[in-house]
């Protein structure tokens, strides 16, 4: 049987679920899919998406490091990044660019040096195989 890889889920370093949840949920417009902790003073290790994009948050030191980051090739960027701006959060206000291999970027750093740069592709970099 040949292997099918199905998903892959990235891994973001969080220490503070509250400031977590206020950039993730508040500014980035994700949902809690789930929360696990071990007890009540366990970290939290924690399940976000929006759409097809799902990532894990986790407070465990052993997990990953901080300062990551994620590549996320999309569509609606200009809504997205109009939506995300429109909310008014202190901390972040993204521009968005044009890069060297076709896209429009619009990159995000959350309260813990994480970074996710969301992507759209050109027409041009479809007739090219960047899509």
């Amino acid at each position: 049987m040949t292997a099918t890889f199905l998903t892959t889920i990235p891994i973001m370093r969080i220490f503070d679920v509250v400031k977590a949840k206020d950039f993730y949920v508040g500014f980035l417009g994700f949902t809690i899919d789930w929360e696990h902790r071990f007890d009540n003073i366990a970290p939290v290790y924690l399940q976000i998406s929006k759409g097809d994009l799902i990532l894990h948050l986790s407070e465990h030191h052993g997990d990953c490091c901080p300062g990551s980051t994620v590549f996320v090739w999309m569509t609606g960027i200009e809504d997205f990044h109009a939506t995300i701006t429109s909310r008014g959060y202190g901390y972040m206000r993204p521009g968005i660019e044009r890069t060297f291999y076709n896209s429009v970027c619009v990159e995000v750093t959350d309260p813990f040096g994480n970074r996710i740069r969301f992507n759209e592709a050109r027409a041009e970099a479809a007739a090219v195989g960047l899509e």
